[in-house]
């Protein structure tokens, strides 16, 4: 049982589904190596009134917002990403995406996931090409914006 567990999971075991239109989400338009930035951050504002005996401040959560995030993976034979920055260079907003980044166990069980809303490509960032790194892999990095992050847990129940 998933919530016996009394050691961290690997961070190594992961999906990420862009929900590209019209393709099966299992399909695979080629691994990410690194995802990284998911979170979200919380404005405070802080507040005093002048009837407060106290000398301090009170702290009053506001505005959320989500972090961009990060996507890095080796060039493979797919126009997947240049065909969503087209949509989004012609259609803008409606180009928006849901994102689903899934961690997953040792035996390929779902973890936990995370789901962007509202996502759109903002920075991509093409291979550094040099003649000199035979074994070198070339890589491609996609920055991600999004509106709304939200948490999912292994029971599938959304936390928003």
């Amino acid at each position: 049982m998933a919530s016996d567990r009394t050691f961290p999971y690997g961070a190594f075991n992961y999906l990420v589904n862009l929900n590209s239109p019209g393709v099966d989400p299992q399909t695979v338009l080629g691994g990410f190596s690194d995802v990284s930035g998911i979170g979200t951050e919380m404005t405070i504002a802080e507040y005093r009134t002048g009837v407060d005996k106290l000398n301090h401040v009170r702290k009053v959560p506001g505005m959320h917002k989500v972090s961009d995030v990060t996507l890095k993976r080796g060039i493979v034979n797919s126009t997947d990403l240049w065909t969503w920055i087209a949509q989004v260079r012609k259609s803008g907003p409606a180009a928006k995406r849901e994102v689903v980044i899934t961690l997953r166990d040792e035996a390929g069980t779902t973890v936990q996931s995370w789901k962007l809303r509202g996502v759109v490509p903002m920075k991509y960032t093409g291979p550094t090409l040099a003649a000199k790194g035979g074994g070198d892999v070339a890589m491609e990095e996609l920055v991600l914006s999004a509106e709304e992050l939200v948490f999912v847990g292994s029971n599938n129940q959304e936390i928003f």
